[in-house]
Formats: structure tokens, C-alpha cells, sequence
């Protein structure tokens, strides 16, 4: 029988054990593309068409809002949007825009149990965060009510979050922010409707209050419209002494570049 050598670094050695069981997986379920289907060289990718139709956001772009620019406009500009109307966290960051394939990805994920997509979701938003999981010292999920749970059977934010925690070596904190009010589906809301349906809808849960007071927070949602929610979870983190918020989303809705 062949000797495996007993100096062999851990992930090499479990690698290498595994090796029979992935090719059965490969075999049984032939790598395909997360979107359409498609096959591929590999797992928990995206064939050639679907990831050339993905907009990632990347620089240049408001320093708060995230927003793109069309053109670079110099460091540390801002939207007119977030001059006008600043927010109540300090910073958004999201992977790219949502359309394509990427809507595809966030549906998958949230209403059709598709979690094998969370780990290469979050290795995007890990690096959109643009340092801000780095220098953080938590990250939160924006969390269900209690009810959506039962039905949805799990938060697809936390997933997120979990992933992220886990690539960054982050504390997760799933259970500090909670969410008190069961509210309606945000979907066919306009922005008006979607702040009054979230309004008083978080708050942090008893006996957590230090694990906000004076931190830097990443609150992790999957996708970015009107910002009505993120921006009541804010207002709770921000109201429980939160030094600092960034909100780190996969997918923001966008039209284009301004």
C-alpha cells in the first residue's frame, strides 16, 4: 500500500484523501455553470457568457454610496445623492450590479435554497469591501423576523455573512441585531413605502449592547435597492454607540454610471 508522507502540510494531505470522493462528485454531478447551467472545467463557476454579462463595481466611485463613476473625478469624491441626502451608515460597498447573471445568482440563493452559491458570492463581496472586513471588528447579517424564518428555513444574508466571517477571520456576530417587527415583502414598494415599512423594525438584542458600543461594524445584506432596510438596521447600530458602519451588499441595483 503507498505511504503517505507524514510531514505533507494538512490541506495537502486531506486533499489527497479526497481525491477519489471528488472525482465520484464530479462524475455523479458534472461541474456546471451557476447560472445557466452549462457545463464547466470546474464547480462554483460561471461559463464564458454569463460572466461576461456580469458589471462588477469597481473604481471609480462615490466613497460613501459606492456609486460609479463614469469618469475619475479624483479621490474621495462624492454623489450628489450622498451630499444631498447622507446616510446613516458611513460606507456601501457591493460586488456589482443587479442584472444578468447576478440577479440570477441572488434569486438562487434566496428563494431557491441554492446555498452552494454563498461561498463564491462572498469571496466577491469580500474583496468589493475595499478593506472595510479587514479593518472591521464584526460583521452582522441584516437579520429575518422570526416568522420569515420558518418559512424560508434560512437568512440568506447570514449565509453571506457566515462565508465572509470565515474567509476573513472575522467575528460573526449572527444573533447581536434582530429584527422586532415582521414587515412586508419589499418588493413593488416604492422608496417612500419601503422606509415606512422598516421603521422600527431592528433593534439589538438584550444583553448584546457591547458587542456594537464604539466597534466598527460590517452589516452584510444580498442586495442594495432603495437602502431602506440597511438604513433602519443602521439607525439601530448607529443608536447603540457603533463607531463606525459599512454596508457590504453582493448586488446593488444601478442603472449606470454617473
Amino acid at each position: 500500500m503507498k505511504r503517505i508522507h507524514s510531514e505533507w502540510p494538512a490541506d495537502l494531505l486531506r486533499a489527497h484523501l479526497l481525491r477519489p470522493f471528488s472525482a465520484l462528485a464530479d462524475f455523479l454531478y458534472p461541474p456546471a455553470c451557476s447560472v445557466c447551467g452549462i457545463s464547466t472545467g470546474g464547480h462554483r463557476g460561471l461559463c464564458a457568457k454569463c460572466w461576461s454579462g456580469i458589471r462588477f463595481i469597481e473604481r471609480p466611485y462615490c466613497e460613501v454610496l459606492g456609486i460609479p463613476f463614469s469618469h475619475d473625478l479624483g479621490a474621495g469624491i462624492l454623489s450628489a445623492e450622498a451630499i444631498a441626502n447622507p446616510p446613516p451608515f458611513d460606507r456601501l460597498r457591493s460586488a456589482a450590479t443587479h442584472d444578468h447573471a447576478v440577479r440570477d445568482l441572488v434569486h438562487g440563493l434566496k428563494y431557491r435554497d441554492r446555498t452552494d452559491l454563498a461561498p463564491m458570492m462572498a469571496v466577491w463581496m469580500l474583496r468589493a469591501s475595499d478593506g472595510a472586513v479587514e479593518s472591521c471588528d464584526a460583521l452582522i447579517p441584516v437579520p429575518l423576523h422570526r416568522t420569515r424564518m420558518l418559512s424560508r428555513k434560512f437568512n440568506q444574508a447570514a449565509e453571506l455573512a457566515r462565508h465572509i466571517a470565515s474567509l476573513s477571520g472575522k467575528p460573526l456576530l449572527a444573533a447581536t441585531l434582530i429584527r422586532v417587527k415582521r414587515t412586508s415583502q419589499q418588493v413593488g414598494l416604492g422608496a417612500k413605502a419601503r422606509e415606512d415599512n422598516v421603521r422600527g423594525a431592528f433593534a439589538i438584542a438584550k444583553g448584546c449592547e457591547n458587542d456594537i458600543f464604539g466597534k466598527r461594524i460590517v452589516l452584510v445584506d444580498d442586495v442594495y435597492t432603495t437602502g431602506a432596510t440597511v438604513a433602519a438596521a443602521s439607525r439601530t447600530l448607529r443608536k447603540a454607540g457603533a463607531a463606525e458602519i459599512t454596508v457590504l451588499t453582493f448586488a446593488r441595483a444601478l442603472s449606470e454610471p454617473i
